[in-house]
């Protein structure tokens, strides 16, 4: 039986943190070792929404390239590629837009959801409202089979089924109609209780130093209840022992004692210190590593980019025949 191929990608948003890593990083690590794996570093989605300010990005993709494998991607098991060198996920998204009815863009929640949110940018453009079928491109130009979402990416996911179908209906064609890889991520929060993101400035960054992150977990919120050590202390709203439960294997220990009132706060801080510092220690070094090795990072994405090039030009070439459009050189092949 083939290899199930699956397809997840990142925009490039610069360094990634503790939310990052759990929210899909650490998924991903896990899934290159049961599927064929395409990771696509998303710069052409972070223009729907960035496209004002584009003097970061080139920088944001490289940051996030080498925490990918300083966290544990590896090359020789998926491939590592960048959207924009992939130009058929151009040519299959404008293909798909000449039989997508606008009312499916407009139903998809996150369209009005976040230009409510972020009403600091003009998002009433094409590539905002488009966005989710850019992303349909990108999954079905590879074909594949499975994409990890989490629960709330489900109405996008289905978007692309739709086309799909629309598309095979159309055109007689083949398109395997891509299934969801549901996966449960952790509820990660900053500092300040928060969704941990980098623009509330309430993240820990895998490439934090130990001093960063100490001086980082000191702020962390905690129970306003448990004023003094032995104050009975409500753990389960605690951004401390949120963090406890991701990284220190004693956690239940800590939550124990926390309700007993037999651990005060600057304690529990402090195992906290140790035990982030001891999880990220490890990638800290392997990011050094890479941090070196510019020209070793960008030669990774270039072959990823070739291997997913040859991918996504076979799957063109069937698109290009299901549609009736002759390949390039070969104009009057079909009647």
């Amino acid at each position: 039986m083939a290899t199930k191929v699956v397809l997840s990608g990142m925009r490039p948003s610069g360094k990634l943190h503790l939310g990052n890593y759990f929210g899909a990083l650490a998924n991903w690590i896990k899934l290159q070792n049961e599927y064929k794996c395409y990771y696509m570093v998303a710069d052409w989605h972070a223009l729907t929404s960035e496209y004002g300010d584009t003097s970061g990005l080139e920088g944001n993709v490289w940051d996030m390239v080498i925490d990918w494998l300083a966290s544990g991607l590896d090359p020789q098991k998926c491939v590592i590629f960048r959207q924009s060198w992939v130009p058929q996920h151009a040519e299959l998204h404008l293909l798909l837009s000449m039989i997508t009815p606008l009312s499916w863009l407009e139903r998809v929640p996150t369209y009005k959801e976040q230009q409510q949110e972020m009403t600091n940018r003009d998002l009433s453009t094409y590539g905002f409202l488009g966005y989710p079928l850019l992303q349909s491109a990108d999954i079905l130009v590879y074909k594949a089979d499975r994409v990890p979402v989490g629960e709330d990416q489900l109405p996008h996911l289905e978007l692309t089924r739709e086309v799909c179908r629309r598309f095979n209906y159309l055109y007689k064609a083949n398109l395997p109609e891509p299934e969801a890889l549901l996966s449960k991520s952790p509820k990660i929060l900053g500092t300040d209780a928060r969704k941990m993101s980098k623009s509330y400035n309430n993240a820990i960054y895998l490439s934090d130093t130990k001093e960063e992150v100490a001086a980082k977990t000191k702020t962390m919120f905690t129970d306003p209840k448990k004023v003094r050590v032995d104050d009975k202390g409500h753990p389960e709203g605690c951004v401390v022992f949120n963090t406890h439960k991701l990284y220190t294997p004693e956690w239940q220990d800590i939550e124990t004692r926390c309700k007993a009132g037999t651990i005060g706060c600057v304690a529990c801080k402090s195992r906290l210190i140790e035990t982030l510092n001891s999880g990220l220690e490890p990638i800290r070094a392997v990011r050094a590593q890479w941090a070196r090795k510019p020209d070793d990072v960008k030669e990774i994405v270039e072959e990823g980019s070739k291997k997913a090039v040859a991918v996504a030009q076979t799957t063109m070439a069937e698109v290009r025949e299901a549609i009736k459009f002759a390949a390039p050189g070969k104009a009057g092949t079909y009647d």
